[in-house]
């Protein structure tokens, strides 16, 4: 039978063991602490040489899951793909067109994200600007629905296949998520401080690396499941007929002019006017009151004389 110290320095060499193999795993193994260790240098060169392999995954002596043979992107229904529009449409009435457009969101089971409406002097739509989402099954059928809302200038669509790429990260997010529950019961296991905070640090890191998978997945996902299409509409310009066109040059034209330069002509009359008038009501208050006191002194002037 094996003496009770024995047994706890074998768990306590084991666990010490597996904490170094885990630090260097997330860490990179760096040489001088494996140099430090002495004897315990090999056993944590192990996890280095030898990844662990999950779910067609494996974990790099940085701790960062990959790919070991990348998933091919599957054909049909599984695919993931991330599609966008552009519409630029013209109506003589913008507002009914806007109208229309929501109709075709309504229809085909989206929002819109974003509107920018601009109008002009009288109050009335000029143009019109919206961003909506529509569920990706329906982009193709939206985008056509859309492009009979008004009369068509322009029309664009791209897409992205990703399907590998959301394949990359959803195996990164469950390799990351299994390595912190090791991680994490070996801090539950681990004694002295030491091992402790090596083991916080690591864990601390792959939550954060965790945290930025699932946000890039996040992303994927809601693109993947929701298009973009840009509409744009602004309103058809009024076409000039050939009668106001020839008045460019002819009676009416010259009449304008004229009325333009008569009008112009008043208003500076009108101006010079009004800007000598102050003067002309100072000088007839002073004129007023004078002018028999000059008629007095010119009689008496005649009659010394």
């Amino acid at each position: 039978m094996t003496p009770p110290s024995r047994t706890a320095h074998r768990a306590a060499a084991a666990c010490l063991v597996a904490v170094a193999a885990v630090t260097t795993a997330c860490s990179g193994g760096s040489s001088d602490d494996s140099s430090a260790s002495g004897g315990s240098a090999t056993s944590a060169e192990a996890p280095r040489a030898a990844a662990v392999e999950e779910d067609g995954a494996v974990l790099d002596q940085a701790g960062t899951a990959f790919t070991a043979n990348k998933a091919e992107a599957p054909e049909g229904p599984d695919r993931k793909v991330i599609s966008t529009g552009n519409v630029a449409l013209r109506a003589d009435d913008v507002a009914k067109a806007r109208f229309d457009v929501q109709e075709v969101v309504d229809e085909h089971g989206g929002e819109v994200a974003e509107e920018r409406t601009a109008t002009d002097d009288d109050g009335e739509v000029e143009r019109s600007r919206l961003v909506l989402r529509v569920p990706s099954a329906r982009f193709d059928e939206a985008v056509e629905s859309l492009t009979g809302v008004a009369e068509l200038v322009d029309a664009s669509t791209t897409s992205e296949d990703v399907t590998t790429q959301v394949l990359d990260v959803d195996i990164r997010v469950r390799v990351q998520r299994r390595s912190i529950a090791r991680i994490e019961l070996l801090l539950d296991r681990a004694e002295s401080i030491r091992d402790i905070v090596a083991i916080e640090a690591q864990l601390s890191r792959r939550q954060a690396a965790l945290a930025s998978l699932e946000k890039q997945q996040d992303y994927l996902a809601d693109q993947t499941s929701m298009s973009t299409i840009t509409v744009s509409l602004e309103r058809t310009p009024k076409a000039r007929t050939v009668a106001e066109e020839d008045d460019d040059s002819g009676f009416l034209s010259g009449l304008a002019a004229g009325w333009d330069g008569l009008s112009a002509t008043t208003v500076a009359a009108a101006t010079v006017v009004g800007a000598l008038l102050p003067f002309a009501a100072v000088a007839l208050l002073v004129a007023v009151p004078a002018w028999p006191l000059l008629r007095r002194l010119r009689r008496r002037r005649l009659a010394a004389e």
